[in-house]
């Protein structure tokens, strides 16, 4: 896999740093950042509970949108996928749209797709 890093911008390069701390904390499946239109920040791992399931994703665009944010400019999901899930696709199109910024990393926070 060639890693994609280099071409990150610092902002985004910044997701990346917490999405993979958020994960190593938890050591959760998955770890996810986004940024919204204001440059605010939101980073959180999976949930598994027996009453709540969500990916990483999921629970970062929950918290951006109970932060009162009105959209999101990018976002990083971090762990083992090689391309996005379908409900991540459908939450981040739905939130932030079609133009969003999406990365995907590897455990050790190396990009492996944009």
């Amino acid at each position: 896999m060639t890693d994609l890093s280099a071409d990150l911008s610092s902002e985004d390069a910044k997701l990346v740093t917490l999405a993979r701390a958020t994960r190593a904390r938890t050591q959760a499946a998955e770890g996810a950042a986004v940024r919204d239109h204001d440059g605010r920040t939101y980073a959180a791992a999976t949930v598994d509970l027996a009453s709540l399931q969500l990916t990483a994703v999921q629970a970062c665009v929950a918290m951006a949108v109970a932060s009162g944010a009105r959209g999101l400019a990018a976002a990083v999901v971090l762990g083992d996928a090689t391309e996005l899930t379908a409900p991540d696709h459908a939450v981040l199109e739905e939130y932030a749209g079609p133009d969003v910024v999406v990365h995907l990393a590897d455990a050790r926070g190396n990009i492996v797709a944009s």
